[in-house]
């Protein structure tokens, strides 16, 4: 993602449970000539980025994320409450 993220990225990434950039970066990989055994090093990444971010809503009751990219002039703030089923980006 960079330093600061769009709000786009925030919906997409923090916006969504699960969300791994892992499997894009692979396919990002195997297209840039990458032979297939090579690839088969990098499986052992998947599910491993962004797993530490959602175990911070099992000892936190409220989660904020304060983001400005460089690609925008606004700043974002993620907030999600623990045992919420939503989010809001303001």
């Amino acid at each position: 993602m960079g330093i600061g993220i769009t709000k786009e990225k925030l919906i997409d990434c923090l916006g969504t449970i699960a969300q791994s950039g892992t499997s894009k970066f692979l396919k990002a990989l195997k297209g840039n000539s990458f032979e297939n055994k090579d690839l088969r090093a990098y499986n052992g990444l998947i599910g491993q980025f962004g797993v530490g971010f959602y175990y911070a809503f099992l000892v936190a009751e409220k989660v904020v994320v304060s983001t400005k990219s460089p690609k925008s002039n606004k700043q974002y703030v993620w907030e999600a409450i623990a045992d919420s089923n939503s989010y809001a980006i303001r």
